[in-house]
């Protein structure tokens, strides 16, 4: 137990305990919505749970699947039936996929195994708000202490183990195989390739999230899985004498020209009848002639 609480976020498993202890002698009814990784929600009546819903943890749906007492097709059209009902119970009992009995065994399931993996991760904190209707609620609630008692109970086995795990921290891989193993391994060792937690195995199986934990611990300790270590990051040292590359500066931008402080110097403006070209083109008053005009020219006088 004292392995799963250090990873338990600033508030843990025992406030979570008395903050639905709290919900329960209130009698509350509504939603207690727990953030953390991966968190969820309890729903409450009267002071009673009467559903847990949480992202780490399959829910009533995938774990009804899992059974094979109805396909992925069946169960999409049994909910267009009920009008998008999101647990259609009755449908499932009038078509013969499961009885009353069955249906209620999967509800309780779903909800211990959401409480499960919403105390088993950390837990940051939670509020009290009006929720809407459970998607697969228990015709009777349970007390709060006694099912934190049950989680209790389990976060403890799982730490008891020789290879304790935690739902959301070991990837583990087949590491040998072995002529004697059980549906459940058989199965888990077709699934775990290195990546996968056993949280992912639970939801890639649709099996109970505690379920696939403690059964990945035991074939952890029998050597049937394996986790490769997490290779140790090797530090960089620069010797004193290495030059350290850093960005080039830009060059200075050029000076630009350089600012006229005088005052601003005019063009040079052509002044009419400087060149005394006009003087000579215009013709005369007395009546000279252009002939008088190519005299002047040639330099000759006639």
């Amino acid at each position: 137990m004292s392995d799963f609480g250090d990873s338990l976020g600033p508030l843990g498993y025992a406030e979570l305990g008395q903050a639905l202890s709290a919900s329960s002698r209130e009698g509350f009814t509504g939603e207690l919505r727990v953030s953390g990784r991966p968190g969820g929600a309890f729903h409450l009546r009267d002071g009673l749970v009467v559903a847990a819903e949480s992202p780490g943890a399959p829910g009533a749906m995938a774990l009804l699947l899992r059974s094979g007492r109805l396909t992925g097709e069946q169960w999409a059209e049994l909910v267009r039936q009920a009008g998008d009902a999101p647990w259609p119970a009755a449908a499932l009992i009038a078509h013969g996929h499961a009885g009353a009995a069955q249906l209620r065994v999967i509800c309780v399931m779903a909800l211990h195994d959401a409480a499960f993996a919403i105390a088993a991760g950390p837990v940051d904190g939670w509020e009290r708000a009006a929720g809407s209707e459970p998607l697969a609620p228990v015709a009777v609630g349970e007390p709060p202490t006694r099912m934190m008692q049950e989680v209790g109970r389990k976060l403890t086995a799982l730490a008891a183990l020789p290879y304790p795990v935690r739902p959301d921290r070991e990837r583990p891989r087949p590491a040998a195989r072995h002529a004697q193993v059980t549906e459940l391994q058989q199965e888990l060792l077709g699934h775990a390739d290195g990546r996968r937690t056993a949280r992912d195995l639970a939801f890639r199986t649709g099996r109970a999230v505690y379920t696939v934990t403690v059964e990945v611990g035991r074939m952890l300790a029998r050597g049937l899985l394996e986790c490769a270590e997490t290779p140790t990051p090797i530090p960089v040292r620069i010797p004193p004498q290495v030059r350290v590359v850093s960005h080039r500066k830009p060059p200075p931008q050029p000076p630009g020209p350089p600012e006229r402080t005088g005052p601003p110097v005019s063009l040079p403006r052509r002044t009419p009848g400087a060149s005394g070209i006009t003087e000579v083109l215009t013709p005369h008053k007395h009546g000279a002639s252009w002939k008088g005009f190519f005299r002047l020219r040639n330099g000759s006088a006639k």
